[in-house]
């Protein structure tokens, strides 16, 4: 017990915060190792290996019954998109989508690799046979004209909208 117990009162006062519980969890464990002693067979695992880990699980026990139980559910705000915020994510994904394929097909490829599959720009100029240097100028231009396209229906749409 001497060589044991400073160590696993070390671990279940970290565990627990609190020394009589600490106490209570390694007084625990020994009754378990008592009445285990019988069916021991060495080589299995060490004796302080499973000490410990008894003493682990004898803290766990403990905090989940000191957590206090809650007897009604607390109100969970629903952080789900409402219709109108689903419609509007659905049109400018259809805008989006639309925009691109109005693209040059080079600038469409590098759109498409880079980042829809997430590809590297290095990846993209090996599969596209030209330099990194040539798909980063094709990103480049790819996004202005996403940019300009998005931003001139836009224009459009608000003044549809006002009265």
């Amino acid at each position: 017990m001497s060589a044991h117990t400073p160590r696993l009162m070390a671990l279940a006062r970290r565990m627990l915060r609190d020394e009589a519980e600490a106490e209570d969890v390694v007084q625990e464990s020994f009754i378990r190792l008592w009445r285990m002693a019988p069916n021991w067979r060495s080589g299995k695992a060490r004796l302080s290996t499973w000490m410990h880990r008894v003493a682990l699980n004898l803290c766990y026990d403990r905090l989940r019954k000191a957590r206090p139980v809650d007897e009604e559910a607390p109100d969970i705000a629903d952080d789900a998109d409402g219709p109108a915020q689903a419609l509007h994510q659905n049109q400018l994904s259809a805008r989006v989508h639309s925009a691109i394929q109005n693209l040059p097909p080079r600038q469409r490829a590098a759109i498409a690799l880079c980042h829809f599959e997430e590809m590297s720009n290095i990846e993209a100029a090996e599969i596209l046979e030209i330099s990194v240097e040539a798909v980063e100028s094709l990103l480049s231009r790819a996004r202005r004209a996403l940019k300009a396209s998005l931003a001139a229906e836009a224009g459009a749409w608000m003044e549809r909208m006002e009265p």
